[in-house]
């Protein structure tokens, strides 16, 4: 008698969620084995958050259906029946720093009357044994590594009774040992019966890890196959929707005992820029910059008239380079250069005067202050021209931030109009403004046109390409393609190197290639050996 196949960990069908006029996921399904370890993968607006949203009971779905071993998703709202159900491990830990390991397992779930701490305790260091877990249960969690707070959380979900937990770049801040350590762990519950739902940008780890791989796309299902059975460049081209070109636009970088900024070969096909001069001095140079735990040793340089992409995924370190530019993060080593005057490491300040403009990644976290004005904050960078003797004449600021708002067609019905009341696109826009407000010669933007709606982001991209053709340099940091293509050049970094360089005309196929790190197994993409290994760490970046 035949075996009974035991039902899946997770089956979802047909399921739709709409924001507004916006669809995230348009009829999509995913079904993960008991004991699977099945990859997640798609583009940035792909519907992959989304659906881990649904499936974690976060959101419910406008249709379709969910069910975890045969049996139906509990109600919404029903936190303890969700928790027994599925469990989603996040790049950044939710463990409480300031509790112990063992204060952090049992959250919540201390019982009644006194806490008998021993029993805790005990309790805690049975529950890591029996996970094969080596952490002491006494240890304070904010000590623990990112590798071993992972370890914590998932001993937690299981505890609850949960067989399915949901990765969601786990490996971002891991180092290749941990890398393997962490893939070891997991194959070890895979055994157990254990399934996962592994996210990741680093595609080569879907190869590594899971026998199962499902492509969402524009929020749509495209694909799910057996991850043996398809190459690296069809899952490339099911992501991106492009086909392999019969002549690949990039050229990979040299091994990692070669320095990360070696030139491009002398026989390499590059387009021709489309703003940017042959000649010249160099706006902005970096020379040699490292910043420990995020990026090695790099050296670039922008020509008058050019914007540069530096494209990169989580942990790329190409978010944390763009913060070194600017002066947020410290450089370790190497030096930055504007105009050929050297820039002082790790100063907003000095930065900002040496000529460098900065366009963050969070307009509300680190480009506006909500509570104040259009006009005070599109100037917030010039109140030493606002006034004699260090005042700031009301009158100047109007005038000033009049000029700002005509020039880059801000709709608001003034400068006195509150910052907080504008649309995404028009606040992104009083952040270049005030970015924009001292005339830098180079535009540093990190993500420029998130959150934004489409005629937005055409009008943002035209404000940075504009820097460049006025006789300046940009550099637009992102892994967003739409972002990218209005770059002149394009450095593709992968866990804190350079990996690959374009000129403008690559395909989204083969910039996707580059940054999600693939070497190739005759697929026409970029060889292993020529590939940097893993290591970067980012920290708060990303």
């Amino acid at each position: 008698m035949a075996e009974a196949v035991p039902p899946p960990a997770v089956h979802a069908e047909g399921i739709v969620k709409r924001f507004g006029a916006t669809v995230a996921l348009d009829r999509v399904g995913i079904t993960v084995a008991a004991g699977d370890s099945h990859a997640l993968v798609g583009r940035n607006g792909a519907g992959k958050s989304t659906l881990v949203s649904v499936l974690t009971g976060l959101h419910a779905p406008d249709a379709g259906r969910v069910s975890f071993l045969g049996k139906p998703a509990p109600a919404p709202g029903d936190t303890a029946a969700w928790q027994s159900k599925v469990a989603c491990v996040y790049q950044k830990s939710m463990v409480v720093p300031d509790l112990t390991v063992a204060e952090n397992l049992f959250l919540n779930r201390f019982g009644r009357g006194r806490i008998r701490w021993s029993a805790l305790r005990g309790r805690a260091r049975d529950l890591l044994a029996e996970y094969g877990v080596d952490v002491d249960p006494t240890a304070r969690a904010g000590d623990l590594t990112v590798e071993q707070g992972q370890f914590v959380e998932i001993a937690r979900a299981l505890s609850f009774g949960a067989r399915f937990i949901i990765l969601d770049e786990p490996t971002a801040q891991l180092d290749a040992a941990g890398i393997e350590r962490l893939f070891t762990k997991l194959r070890g519950l895979q055994q157990q019966g254990v399934a996962f739902l592994f996210i990741s940008h680093h595609l080569q780890e879907v190869y590594d890890l899971c026998s199962t791989v499902t492509v969402y796309r524009d929020a749509r299902h495209v694909v799910t196959a057996p991850v043996a059975e398809l190459s690296k460049a069809e899952l490339v081209e099911a992501m991106t929707g492009e086909a392999a070109r019969a002549e690949l636009g990039w050229h990979a970088r040299g091994s990692a005992d070669e320095s990360a900024s070696k030139a491009l070969s002398p026989s390499a096909s590059v387009s021709v820029s489309k703003g940017a001069t042959d000649t010249g001095d160099a706006v902005l140079r970096a020379e040699g910059l490292v910043l420990d735990g995020a990026f090695d040793s790099i050296d670039f340089a922008v020509r008058p008239g050019e914007v540069l992409g530096l494209a990169g995924a989580t942990a790329s370190g190409n978010t944390a380079l763009g913060e070194t530019l600017v002066g947020l993060r410290k450089a370790t080593g190497g030096r930055t250069l504007v105009a050929g005057k050297a820039v002082r490491p790790g100063s907003v300040p000095h930065a900002l005067g040496a000529g460098i403009g900065y366009v963050p990644e969070d307009r509300h976290r680190q480009g506006l202050v909500l509570g104040r004005s259009v006009a005070e904050n599109a100037t917030l960078t010039v109140t030493d021209q606002l006034g004699p003797y260090g005042t700031v004449l009301p009158s100047r600021t109007r005038e000033f931030a009049q000029r700002m708002i005509s020039s880059l067609d801000i709709k608001t019905s003034g400068p006195a109009q509150p910052v907080a009341d504008l649309s995404g696109g028009n606040q992104q826009k009083v952040v270049i403004a005030r970015a924009l407000a001292r005339e830098p010669r180079v535009l540093v933007a990190v993500r420029p046109t998130a959150g934004v709606d489409v005629k937005s982001k055409d009008a943002l991209l035209g404000v940075v390409r504009g820097v460049a053709d006025r006789g300046d340099a940009a550099v637009i940091v992102s892994d967003e393609l739409d972002d990218l293509r209005v770059c002149d050049r394009v450095i593709a970094l992968f866990h804190g190197r350079v990996i690959a360089e374009f000129g403008s005309g690559w395909s989204d196929r083969d910039l996707v290639s580059a940054m999600e790190g693939l070497p190739s197994g005759g697929d026409g993409l970029p060889s292993g050996g020529d590939m940097p290994p893993p290591g970067g760490d980012e920290g708060a970046e990303e």
